[in-house]
């Protein structure tokens, strides 16, 4: 091979590495979900984004993007934003920010860890997704680039120690305290439209989950002569309201209810402008690149100095 081929040959390589890595760039940024107010989520539309900063002593923030769309969309949107490693592109989720929140600052922090390499099960964002009526988490099986969140379902990363499995470092909320409840879309802006791929797409005899426990009925307040705990010797306070009455003692030997444990604050993420956003590092690509240039300047004074010897 003489010198001018291989000199085309290293420039044609370089060339098309370097479109590929122009097209990475161009496509990873997000696209598709458009941020709705979390009143426009329903029951059977839109999806619900939740994310749990309660690792760095934050709430739960939820919002409301369309569908359909990928979970890396919903994550891309209204002011959220990601960043991927730089081992694994921006597919595998290293940080995640929110403008609303500490002016979108994403964690874990640099200083927590760089996202070169992909991070240890200990301490990374897992990703978990409810269906539509269904109040446990399921471990998410796809990516977020290739995960469809369904209409009325729910997304959820939280950050900790979760195995492969999904069966510790469960998250600390259910489904059914974040997703949508409003059958009908609320407040203003377009309505999250409706993915009608959905009921046709699923094949027959799968379980979507089980359905949503209906509430007991609520019962009016009793009466005075209805209610046998109402004491009739109760005498008005100097307020003018009736005075409580002592709580009976418990048995010797009963236990005390327990106090509910306290879970992470939910606060709705309202869209917001766009943060910064970090599809990851391109190094791997850049690197490729750079070895490609390398070996064919390599080849071409090989060329040239057996040339130059002849």
């Amino acid at each position: 091979m003489t010198a001018g081929r291989v000199t085309r040959a290293a420039g044609r390589a370089a060339a098309a590495l370097g479109l590929t890595v122009a097209a990475f760039a161009a496509t990873a940024g997000p696209a598709g979900a458009a941020p709705q107010p979390m009143g426009r989520c329903t029951t059977s539309s839109g999806a619900v984004l939740a994310v749990d900063f309660s690792h760095w002593g934050g709430p739960v923030y939820r919002s409301c993007g369309t569908t359909p769309t990928t979970g890396y969309e919903l994550l891309n949107q209204g002011g959220w934003a990601t960043t991927g490693t730089g081992h694994d592109g921006p597919a595998f989720i290293c940080r995640i920010g929110y403008s609303g929140h500490q002016g979108g600052r994403q964690y874990p922090t640099p200083q927590q860890d760089d996202c070169v390499l992909t991070p240890p099960a200990s301490a990374y964002w897992s990703y978990w997704h409810a269906d539509p009526g269904q109040n446990t988490w399921e471990y998410s099986q796809l990516g977020a680039m290739l995960y469809k969140p369904k209409p009325g379902g729910v997304d959820l990363w939280t950050f900790g120690a979760t195995n492969i499995e999904g069966t510790r470092g469960r998250p600390s909320v259910t489904p059914d305290q974040l997703r949508a409840k409003n059958a009908q879309p609320t407040g203003g802006g377009a309505p999250a439209p409706e993915d009608t791929r959905t009921a046709a797409a699923l094949p027959p005899n799968v379980n979507t989950g089980p359905k949503p426990e209906q509430p007991l009925p609520s019962r009016p307040p009793a009466s005075p002569a209805q209610d046998p705990s109402a004491s009739p010797t109760a005498a008005p306070s100097a307020s003018g309201s009736a005075a409580p009455t002592p709580a009976a003692p418990l048995p010797t030997g009963t236990p005390a209810a327990a106090a509910p444990a306290p879970g992470p604050q939910v606060v709705e993420a309202a869209p917001a402008a766009d943060a910064e956003h970090d599809a990851g590092s391109y190094l791997p690509a850049v690197a490729t690149a750079a070895l490609v240039l390398l070996i064919g300047a390599a080849a071409v004074f090989a060329v040239r100095r057996r040339r130059r010897t002849e």
